[in-house]
């Protein structure tokens, strides 16, 4: 049976996430179509994008930004590949995407010194555990579990190792302690429903000083080389790319840091996802049959909200049967 209500923004990025509230494709109508990402214009609206999100962002000047290939998947991939081997590494996993980072890390790099620490759906690990001696990989916000670390005061401001995030679904929606992060990304298809493969970079100048004095033992592909010959390669963080960009999604991107900036910018950001998490609660108290997945109220997102199902029919099924069930309920 065709739904007979329709969503009031039926517009949705790639991601799939909505796209701003009134978006239309004027929006995108200066875009640098037909002109080299490598010419003025180009290059101006990509260092555009970088200097609009560090404002938004409050990230501090000495942070640097770059715009890099694959999302946000080819984001911390890069920082992975270029980063790590020269400390012990833990990781944090409480949902795939942690645990596809600590998969990597122990088939792709094959750290040895490795320790992967991983919780449930609905739950954090034991973030005590990290030995900031090494340097740490975790998500802050689980995209595919709904819960998020709470705030940063379990980093330590003297960590020896570096903190690396992935918060693809937290920037844009969350307040991020940057002080407490040395590498985060993202992607623009996430929270501001931007469109798909670009992603993010942001480095603390602990980041920068372990790119240009640490080399990995492994071979780099072009594509994840931030440094070279000891240097930073600092056109990465000015618009000048690695790979080719769209400038269509540029121009997408844009729109979406305009509006947010509309909208009073990152504490105007964070109101209207908590409202909406406020709004999913109401509903959820009022439901027979629905839950946060996450256990604790103050790991609970207001981006990737996960919910389950409580109903005691469904909770008495096999798990065959409840796996059956819900693929039929989500058709």
């Amino acid at each position: 049976m065709k739904p007979t209500k329709t969503p009031n923004n039926p517009c949705f990025s790639s991601g799939p996430c909505a796209k701003r509230p009134g978006w239309s494709l004027d929006g995108l109508k200066d875009a640098a179509l037909g002109r080299s990402h490598r010419a003025k214009l180009g290059k101006n609206k990509l260092a555009e994008v970088i200097d609009r999100s560090k404002k938004i962002l409050g990230m501090p000047q000495d942070y640097l930004l770059g715009i890099v290939p694959a999302s946000d998947t080819g984001a911390i991939e890069m920082a992975m590949w270029s980063l790590l081997g020269a400390r012990g590494v833990d990781v944090l996993a409480w949902e795939s995407f942690g645990a596809g980072w600590g998969g990597d890390c122990k088939s792709q790099l094959k750290l040895a010194n490795l320790n992967i620490y991983k919780a449930d759906y609905g739950q954090l690990p034991d973030l005590s555990q990290a030995n900031w001696d090494n340097d740490v990989i975790f998500t802050w916000n689980g995209t595919t579990s709904g819960v998020r670390v709470s705030d940063g005061n379990w980093i330590p401001a003297d960590r020896k190792g570096l903190s690396i995030c992935d918060a693809t679904s937290a920037v844009f929606a969350m307040n991020m302690p940057w002080d407490k992060l040395d590498v985060v990304t993202w992607s623009w298809q996430k929270v501001l429903g931007g469109e798909a493969a670009h992603g993010m970079i942001a480095l603390s100048p602990r980041a920068v000083e372990r790119l240009t004095t640490y080399t990995p033992a492994w071979p780099l592909p072009k594509i994840f080389q931030m440094s070279k010959g000891g240097k930073l390669i600092e056109g990465i963080f000015k618009g000048e790319t690695i790979n080719t960009p769209s400038m269509l999604c540029v121009e997408d991107a844009l729109d979406g840091l305009k509006w947010s900036e509309s909208v009073g910018g990152i504490a105007g950001l964070v109101k209207r996802s908590e409202a909406n998490l406020a709004a999913v609660g109401a509903w959820v108290t009022d439901s027979k049959w629905a839950a946060f997945l996450a256990e604790k109220p103050a790991t609970r997102s207001c981006t990737s909200i996960c919910l389950k199902i409580v109903d005691p029919w469904f909770v008495a099924l096999s798990p065959e049967a409840q796996a059956e069930a819900a693929k039929r309920f989500a058709m």
